[in-house]
């Protein structure tokens, strides 16, 4: 029993090494700095590489006890009619350790891993200098974005490609949260308070915006989607409507208010 014990806590702890040791490898710094700077990382490949460790831990983790347990059953079986399959009984310092030891090993493993989530998070929170940034006020059931120069869309964000955009947003109702699924991102906007987040377009394309928080009878309707154009073709209609918002200013139409500039400073965390 002693003699099995210990070689399954030898497997363990070599899994735990080879994974820890897979991972201090393969998880790049999520500084958001370098000496290369102002040089901007896309967390999106962040997220997805943790999002690859996470399943090799717990798979890891799932074969493990998967192996120990069927190598158990078959060790300690009934080995003939009318018997019953026993194992020896176990003192009170080896019971603990089978408890604690492969406890601290997983866990040990987790906090690794959590750690590495947490430096992502971090640097994710440092928003670029150079960004578009966008008001969005949510509400039942739209995404009303405004940009910098007062002009207003409803459920499309377009963007140039290849440069951060940053969205402060607000609601006017209830929580809700703005996902961007193929970006990685996601925030909850709610009334009384400003949060954001960014994202790094780099391709020109469409992209799913929905609300990833229960808002009332209509949430699957609040859906949207980002538009990532080439610059040159952001930059033409980002002017065009501003010129046609102006026109209609000077006629006596209303002219809508331009988006608050409460924006975080470059370089410095601000908490949600």
């Amino acid at each position: 029993m002693r003699d099995a014990m210990k070689r399954g806590l030898a497997g363990l702890f070599g899994a735990a090494g080879c994974l820890a040791a897979e991972l201090a490898v393969a998880v790049p710094a999520y500084d958001g700095k370098g000496a290369d700077a102002p040089k901007i990382v896309d967390p999106a490949a962040g997220w997805d590489h943790l999002w690859r460790e996470v399943l090799i831990d717990i798979t890891i983790i799932g074969i493990l006890f998967a192996l120990m347990t069927a190598y158990f059953i078959w060790k300690y079986r009934a080995r003939g009619p009318g018997q019953e399959g026993e194992s020896p009984k176990l003192s009170p310092a080896t019971a603990v350790a089978w408890a604690v030891i492969p406890t601290f090993v997983f866990l040990a493993d987790d906090l690794f891993v959590a750690a590495n989530g947490w430096q992502l998070w971090n640097a994710y929170r440092q928003v670029p200098e150079n960004r578009l940034e966008v008001h969005l006020e949510s509400g039942m059931y739209s995404w009303d974005y405004t940009y910098p120069n007062g002009v207003r869309t409803q459920n499309e964000l377009k963007v140039p490609a290849g440069k951060p955009v940053l969205l402060r947003m607000t609601s006017r109702d209830t929580l809700h949260s703005h996902f961007i699924p193929d970006f990685r991102v996601k925030e909850d906007s709610m009334p009384g308070r400003t949060t954001y987040l960014w994202f790094l377009p780099k391709e020109p394309g469409e992209h799913l915006v929905t609300c990833a928080e229960y808002c009332g009878v209509m949430h699957s309707y609040m859906a949207g989607k980002v538009v990532v154009v080439p610059e040159a073709e952001f930059n033409a209609w980002y002017e065009g409507e501003g010129t046609k918002l102006k026109t209609a200013g000077a006629a006596g139409a209303p002219v809508p208010a331009a988006a608050p500039e409460t924006a975080p400073k470059s370089g410095k965390k601000k908490s949600a």
